[in-house]
């Protein structure tokens, strides 16, 4: 069982925000997330051409800048710049989709050493209508049943919003720099046997803007490609679960 980080002194919550073009809605994440008693927040900006950056960092934000294009690049890069003392990361999108006020049930698990790793779920709980596009879902429902078949595992989606220990986050090796970060992270986990959870959030739509993903045929077409060949890839490498 993970040590208990509430027992030692009181936790470091670093917060990473991938984001392109997303001045509507950076700024009122970037302000429910700081109101979750949260010790950072780090927005990476992948290029955007508005005003997501002053916006972010108007907020209270700390704003880097990726302009190569890659979401799990964005992430990476969030997590090296992340508080060198930080004891949990959590990830989130910066459209305003992922229900801030779930961070501190995302991180309380980790204090409490109940577990390293908490997915939030968005095909649980309470979803506003249109706020999940029917291929996200079909996409989750895929997941979830080769996380079961592959590792045993019972992630119900593909979510980004997310809680992990800083120090097993570092050991799992991420490598992936496209949209199959996000299924990289739950198969690394499931593969180590890794304490995890799973808590209902829910979804709302996007505060404005478009989904660089659903929104976009030629994007949701790569990203699908990019998860399933991670799938592919990983499941090769992961084959044989690490013991701890």
């Amino acid at each position: 069982m993970p040590n208990e980080i509430g027992a030692r002194r009181h936790p470091v919550v670093s917060v990473v925000i991938p984001c392109l073009d997303e001045e509507t809605a950076i700024g009122k994440v970037v302000t429910a997330v700081l109101a979750q008693n949260v010790s950072e927040v780090v927005v990476v900006d992948g290029g955007s051409q508005d005003r997501t950056t002053e916006r972010a960092e108007a907020a209270g934000a700390r704003v880097i800048v990726v302009p190569r294009p890659g979401y799990g690049r964005a992430i990476q890069a969030g997590i090296a710049e992340a508080r060198e003392d930080a004891d949990i990361v959590v990830f989130l999108d910066g459209d305003g989709s992922d229900p801030a006020e779930f961070i501190p049930d995302l991180v309380s698990p980790i204090v409490a050493g109940q577990a390293v790793f908490v997915l939030g779920s968005r095909v649980r709980g309470s979803r506003e209508p249109g706020s999940l596009a029917p291929q996200q879902l079909f996409a989750a429902y895929v997941v979830r049943m080769l996380l079961r078949l592959v590792y045993g595992a019972s992630f119900t989606d593909l979510s980004p919003f997310r809680a992990i220990r800083r120090d097993e986050l570092i050991h799992l090796g991420m490598k992936e720099e496209t949209y199959g970060w996000n299924l990289e992270m739950l198969m690394r986990v499931a593969a180590a046997r890794l304490p995890a959870l799973e808590i209902a959030v829910g979804q709302r739509r996007r505060i404005g803007g478009v989904s660089k993903v659903s929104g976009n045929l030629i994007a949701s077409v790569k990203a699908a490609w990019s998860i399933s060949t991670t799938f592919v890839r990983l499941a090769l490498e992961l084959r044989a679960p690490r013991e701890r």
